[in-house]
This record gives C-alpha cells, sequence and structure tokens, in this order.
C-alpha cells in the first residue's frame, strides 16, 4: 500500500476547497492507495506532475516515488491546468 504525502502547495490548494468536497477527495485517495496506476491517467505535458486522478469535477497531480504518492496540486478541473 502506498502512503500518501502532500506538498507544501498541494496543502495551500486544500485551503480553498470546501469541506464537503475535501472529505471526498481523501475518501477516494485512501481507496486509490492499494493500486494508484489502475486510478490514474498519465499527463501529457509533465511540466506540473506525471499523473492525475479524476475526483468528480476535481483534479488531483501527483507523482509516484517508490511507495509514495506525492501529491502536488489540488484544483478544479478548469483551473488546474493553468
Amino acid at each position: 500500500m502506498y502512503e500518501i504525502l502532500l506538498t507544501h502547495r498541494a496543502l495551500k490548494d486544500l485551503k480553498n476547497i470546501e469541506k464537503g468536497i475535501y472529505n471526498r477527495i481523501f475518501i477516494k485517495l485512501n481507496e486509490y492507495r492499494e493500486d494508484p496506476l489502475k486510478y490514474a491517467r498519465k499527463l501529457v505535458n509533465p511540466k506540473i506532475g506525471t499523473y492525475r486522478f479524476r475526483i468528480g469535477d476535481y483534479r488531483v497531480i501527483f507523482d509516484i516515488d517508490k511507495e509514495n504518492i506525492i501529491i502536488l496540486r489540488i484544483g478544479h478541473r478548469k483551473d488546474i491546468y493553468k
């Protein structure tokens, strides 16, 4: 099982997300810890990260390092790729 690590930028992103969506994101991330690549999509432009999870209208941008999922950004789909 992978461990989830959040960057400072991801923590800052979470402060702007309402509580209901915040809880939904963490429930899904907990489910994805078993096999993250099963649920992830590889990003075309790896400038902001290597993979993404889709959780409703929100996207979680992340990298994988050995047994860690490193969350880089969390945001609404209309804003995250800018």
